[in-house]
This record gives structure tokens, C-alpha cells and sequence, in this order.
């Protein structure tokens, strides 16, 4: 067609919940990564009306044949070369890990150098002293055992990273220490401990060293952040720019996402609202190498 030309960015491959109101989740991530520039790809695994936190409501997953089928329908598309990146977040139920992980293996036989994110949706540290799994158990194995292997970078929150390891992730060191246990080339920890008081940080470890990127907390942030820092940080990969670079720029995005949105008092990340920030933000993030027990940066 005259004048029409391919996208110059890879095209992201998106598979998680949708909820009708709201910026969490796929429709909060796609919206970002389209702002960036990049075609998507969009596998809901189960239909809400809006987060969880905000009320009960209907939930409808597609039957475990009929998703089956779509991803049949995926997995022989000729156009899976596109597709650069992969992010995964929350399943409807476990039998939906299975065909999941077949297409993350039919993109990146399309596209070798296709990256793939798992966000382990499963769980979380709650007020107080309360913990645990929001998803049925089942689920939350599956997401261990068929999605978790076959990721590039792994983004759990503390809890989560707990969960899947065996491990108790209090501190930074524990969390260090749990992510080599996971094995993955790269586990960035969201909503890690941080060094500074009243901070908080997201921590990257790599098969060869680790860094913290540090922010100020934000007091009752809405939903959805682990989402979209899983998101940005794939997106700044796929720019070609180093780790700690990828990992800052994120991190900055997405704290400065959050602090605008609670300003204004919402209960949901203002994601097209606030949208320049997804670019470049102008939040404080500072990075720092840590230190394994071994001595080792």
C-alpha cells in the first residue's frame, strides 16, 4: 500500500488478565508499550471489570480448549518473527500454562532473539504481617514449573520470589542469595529492601553481578506497577541499552508514575494521563552495584 511502511520496533508479545476500568494489568501495559512505539500483541488469560482490590466482580476465563485453540492459531501464524518480546503476568488457571509455554517456544524458535519476561503474578506481602498466594496453589505451580524455566529475566516481588525459591526474602542479601537459587539470566526483584530509610528498590541480578536502582516509597500506591516495570525494562532492553541503564530508566518511569497518580488522588495508575513519563522521566532513581556475601559486585 502506498505510503504504509512496518513498524521500525519489534512488535511485544502480551499475555496476562484484562480488566475493563482501570490502568493494571494488559490494559495498562499495552497502552505503555504502544506509547513506545511497539505493535502488540494481545493474549488475555481472564476478564475482570477492574482490579480485584477494587471489588468483587465477574471473572470469565476462556474454556481450556478454546484457549488452547487460539494459541494453536498463534503458534502457526507466519508472522511470529515480529515478535521481539514476550511478557507474561497473571493466568486464569493453570491449565493455561502449558499452551503458554508452547508459544514462548514457537516465538522464540521464529525469533531466537526474542526476549522473554515472566512476571509471576501469584502473590504478596498484604497490610501488616499478612502474606500469601492470590492465586489458586495450582497455579502458582504452574507458573513455576512451565513459564519460569524457559524466561529470559523473572520479575517477582519479594513474596513471590519467596514462594519460588523456598526462601525467606527479607533483606537485600536474601534476595540476592534467592535469586541465584531461581537460576535465570537475569531476576529483577520489584519492591526490594533498600539501604536508604523510607526508599525502596528494585533489584537486578545478572549471571555476573547485581544492581539496585533506589526510589523514596510512595504511601498506599495503587495496583499494577509490577506490570509496567516489568514492561518498561523489556522495552528499554529491546533499545539496546545496557542494564543498569534499562534498569534506572524503569524504575524512574515507573516511580514517577505512581507518585503523579497518588497525587492526584487516584485509586489506579494514570497511565494515559500521565503518559510523558513512560519516556523520560524526571524522577530521582539512584543505582548502586551491591555487594554479594562472597565480596563479590
Amino acid at each position: 500500500m502506498p505510503g504504509s511502511q512496518e513498524s521500525s520496533k519489534p512488535a511485544i508479545l502480551v499475555i496476562t488478565s484484562q480488566v475493563v476500568r482501570g490502568g493494571i494489568s494488559g490494559r495498562g501495559l499495552v497502552f505503555a508499550l504502544e506509547r513506545l512505539g511497539h505493535p502488540v500483541w494481545f493474549l488475555p488469560t481472564i476478564l475482570l471489570p477492574w482490579h480485584p482490590g477494587q471489588g468483587a466482580g465477574t471473572r470469565i476465563t476462556a474454556p481450556a480448549a478454546d484457549f488452547s485453540a487460539i494459541v494453536e492459531d498463534l503458534v502457526k501464524s507466519p508472522k511470529l518473527e515480529e515478535i521481539g518480546g514476550i511478557v507474561t503476568g497473571y493466568l486464569g488457571n493453570a491449565e493455561q500454562s502449558a499452551p503458554i509455554a508452547k508459544l514462548i517456544k514457537a516465538v522464540k524458535q521464529a525469533s531466537p532473539d526474542a526476549l522473554y519476561v515472566c512476571d509471576p503474578v501469584m502473590g504478596d506481602h498484604f497490610d501488616g504481617d499478612r502474606s500469601g498466594l492470590y492465586v489458586p496453589k495450582s497455579t502458582a505451580e504452574a507458573i513455576r514449573d512451565d513459564l519460569v524455566p524457559l524466561a529470559d529475566i523473572v520479575t517477582p516481588n519479594c513474596f513471590e520470589l519467596g514462594w519460588l525459591t523456598g526462601r525467606d526474602v527479607t533483606t537485600e542479601l536474601q534476595a540476592l542469595s534467592a535469586a541465584r537459587d531461581l537460576g535465570n539470566d537475569r531476576v529483577l526483584v520489584t519492591s526490594s529492601p533498600a539501604m536508604r530509610r523510607n526508599s525502596i528498590a528494585n533489584l537486578l541480578v545478572m549471571r555476573r553481578g547485581a544492581l539496585a536502582a533506589e526510589h523514596a516509597t510512595v504511601p498506599n500506591p495503587p495496583n499494577g506497577t509490577g506490570d509496567l516495570m516489568a514492561g518498561l525494562f523489556l522495552v528499554r532492553l529491546l533499545e539496546g541499552m545496557q542494564d543498569e541503564q534499562a534498569l534506572v530508566r524503569a524504575a524512574g518511569s515507573t516511580f514517577e508514575m505512581v507518585a503523579r497518580s497518588v497525587k492526584k488522588g487516584a485509586d489506579e495508575l494514570l497511565i494515559a494521563e500521565e503518559q510523558m513519563t513512560l519516556g523520560r522521566p524526571m524522577a530521582l532513581v539512584s543505582s548502586r552495584r551491591v555487594l554479594e556475601a562472597t565480596g563479590r559486585a
